[in-house]
């Protein structure tokens, strides 16, 4: 896992490694929606559980998952005497996703030629 303060990793063959905790196709969407918010700002759990379209528990497990990871931060509070939960995308979570990106560029492009080993 990436502390996202140094370029993507890469495996003995030259290869970028995607984030395992990222890479996840339901915490990539939530990390990629979470990046579109100013760093500071954050999302109430429904608002989310809405744009994402997924059910309460499957957003709570990922959402577990990534905070786990310090790339999320989810807040309980009250608005009024209503309970709400809060996330927002810390600044380790958005690094690891800057290099989650560009390990994934690195490889779209070809950053490794297979074919020279041959």
């Amino acid at each position: 896992m990436t502390d996202g303060t140094r370029p993507p990793i890469e495996d003995g063959g030259g290869i970028p490694e995607l984030d395992p905790v990222i890479h996840a196709q339901a915490r990539l969407r939530v990390v990629s929606a979470l990046s579109t918010l100013r760093e500071a700002d954050r999302i109430a759990f429904p608002r989310l559980q809405d744009i994402l379209q997924m059910t309460a528990g499957n957003l709570s497990v990922h959402l577990r998952k990534l905070e786990d990871a310090g790339y999320v931060e989810v807040t309980k509070t009250h608005q009024g005497r209503t309970p709400a939960t809060l996330v927002r995308l810390t600044r380790r979570g958005r690094l690891a996703f800057e290099d989650y990106t560009a390990a994934l560029r690195a490889l779209l492009a070809g950053g490794t030629n297979l074919q020279e080993e041959s």
